[in-house]
């Protein structure tokens, strides 16, 4: 074996069969950990073998880096002269991971072990996935607060190469109202995104963008079904849960053990960025690398491993290093960003303008949104991101925050949401629902990083609609009669409609009045006659928390009697108008025949 493997693979190596041979050279190189990381030997020692998942691949089979860990020179007794080494500048930088991400990593292993001690996360498995589905969000580039600066998008998933997922966000989060695409520095795809999706840095929002999100979300997943991942088989089930691969479990275990031998944080932005011609495809069925050509059915570069002049789709990372990630920033030898939505991206095309072009935001279409309290409103705000001449800019992160006293809430209970602008220049944000507090509030949109004028979109919940009745009728014709000191046998029972139909929820009042105000607009409550009683069982003459039932029905408490008789009154009124007299008779009680 040549003394300068490199850290990585060459081109067109990373194959199952070549990835097997690595780890077995690291077997014998290094320590017991690596034991069992080939692919063709990872199961435990029961031979079991890992349950396939049972839903879609959290990173929907998309494609992901095949670069392998540097060897490290031998350094025990015995081990092969022939391995091997590396600079210790080189081992240490791939050692490095951006402070953003190492912490995202740390955090959620630490609400994991607290939420499900029994799972045994460690944050290295994060770190391993992260660096082989996003190179660890392209080498750290994302903003104080843990979200990617700009979009990492995996292909499009529409059959051509990869699986067919027809879009399940309406583009929110990847960009594409046709097919859904794999997002973010751990590569969800978006209908996964709404089962698992979290919350991790407490701003109220889930965004797969954001680092501290995505690995705890990618934590839950890796802990769900009571797994262990202390346990080599419930290990093995979770990273193939994540992409149902070998060359892909055996790429990922390989990391983790890597990382658990030693990791330090380096700045964000400065991370080792993946190697362009080592992308693998999930489902070994050949992919667009990202900078290269179509890749093979073994998931290989194009021809001579090499690649032709297809776009970057951000699942792949970046090939060159990056500039600096300040916000703001730009620099022409950025990458063109990824046209969310423009199809197979292994075909040529115009390139796309920089992010960093955005100078203002154009609300589209409806500008004023509202809503009934507890529905959806029916527009969703939309902006369009421009340049200085008014061209549309592609890939560019809008947030959508809500403002003001308000309980509507995006997905999620989310309160603020962050969209990509398509090929089209527009970022609609997720489906906004209204709460029960009415009144006016604000949507917001800005563009993540960039110090653009923000586009407001006013908003207002109306009350819901008071349910009305404009007809009351007794659903019997019973006569109502009781004697003094008593109660009525037969309950009062009657039916509220509204233009003929049924008025459920309707609220209503039922009162005893004085027959000498029936006919006034405000009637007197009697003080005598007939009564209802109250929660403590004094007598009350006045009901007022009445509501119809879903067949428009009412049926009143039991009504009792005082030592007064003669006929009386109740009348029922309800919302919309419609009013209902009805007449209750009180007698003496019927004398009782004796016996001598």
């Amino acid at each position: 074996m040549a003394p300068h493997i490199g850290r990585r693979l060459r081109k067109g190596a990373a194959t199952t069969a070549v990835a097997a041979v690595v780890m077995a050279a690291l077997t014998a190189s290094q320590a017991p950990g690596f034991a069992g990381t080939a692919p063709d030997r990872h199961h435990d020692a029961a031979g079991e073998t890992p349950t396939p998942p049972t839903e879609a691949p959290i990173d929907g089979g998309s494609d992901y880096h095949t670069d392998l860990p540097p060897l490290r020179k031998p350094g025990k007794p015995g081990a092969s002269i022939d391995l091997p080494g590396l600079p210790d500048g080189v081992a240490a930088a791939e050692a490095g991971i951006p402070a953003t991400v190492l912490d995202a990593y740390k955090k959620a292993e630490a609400a994991l072990n607290e939420s499900k001690p029994g799972c045994n996360l460690p944050w290295q498995l994060l770190a391993a996935i992260g660096k082989v589905e996003s190179g660890q969000a392209r080498g750290g580039r994302v903003d104080a607060e843990g979200t990617t600066y700009s979009p990492i998008l995996g292909p499009v998933l529409n059959g051509n190469g990869f699986a067919r997922i027809t879009d399940t966000d309406g583009g929110a989060y990847d960009g594409d109202t046709t097919h859904d695409r794999a997002v973010g520095p751990m590569q969800f795809i978006p209908s996964t995104w709404a089962t698992w999706g979290r919350d991790g840095n407490g701003d109220g929002e889930k965004n797969p963008n954001n680092i501290y999100d995505a690995a705890l979300a990618a934590g839950a997943y890796l802990c769900a079904n009571g797994r262990d991942l202390s346990v080599k088989a419930h290990l093995d089930a979770a990273i193939l849960g994540y992409n149902h691969s070998q060359e892909y479990l055996a790429t990922v275990l390989s990391w983790f053990e890597y990382y658990k031998k030693g990791t330090h944080a380096v700045p964000d932005g400065t991370g080792v960025l993946p190697d362009p011609d080592k992308v693998g495809s999930g489902s070994g069925s050949g992919k667009d690398d990202g900078k290269g050509g179509k890749g093979d059915k073994n998931g290989k570069g194009g021809e001579n491993g090499k690649g032709d002049k297809g776009k970057d789709h951000g699942g792949s990372g970046s090939p060159t290093p990056l500039p600096d990630p300040t916000p703001g920033g730009g620099d022409s030898s950025t990458p063109e960003p990824p046209t969310p939505g423009s199809g197979d991206s292994s075909t040529p095309e115009t390139p796309a303008p920089t992010p960093s072009t955005v100078a203002k935001l154009e609300t589209v279409g409806t500008t004023e949104l509202t809503a009934t309290a507890g529905t959806e409103f029916a527009a969703r705000p939309r902006v369009r991101a421009e340049t200085t001449a008014g061209k549309p800019v592609p890939g560019v992160f809008v947030r959508y925050e809500i403002r003001g006293e308000t309980d509507a809430r995006f997905p999620g209970g989310a309160t603020r949401v962050t969209a990509i602008t398509g090929s089209d220049g527009i970022a609609t944000a997720p489906v906004l629902r209204a709460g029960e507090t009415t009144g006016s509030f604000t949507v917001r949109a800005t563009v993540v990083g960039r110090s653009v004028d923000a586009a407001d979109f006013p908003a207002t919940v109306k009350a819901r609609p008071v349910p009305q009745a404009d007809a009351l009728a007794r659903t019997d014709d019973k006569v109502l009669k009781a004697e003094t000191g008593d109660s009525f046998a037969d309950a009062v029972a009657v039916k509220a409609t509204y233009k003929g139909k049924a008025a459920a929820g309707v609220a209503a009042t039922a009162t005893m009045i004085t027959s000498d105000s029936a006919t006034a607009d405000e009637p007197t409550q009697n003080d005598k006659g007939p009564y209802f009683k109250d929660t403590k069982g004094q007598p009350i003459r006045t009901l007022t928390a009445l509501k119809t039932d879903a067949d428009g029905q009412l049926i009143l408490p039991k009504i009792y009697t005082d030592d007064q008789t003669g006929t009386f009154l109740l009348r029922l009124t309800t919302a919309g108008g419609a009013t209902l007299t009805i007449e209750l008779t009180v007698t003496e009680p019927a004398a009782q025949e004796t016996t001598e």
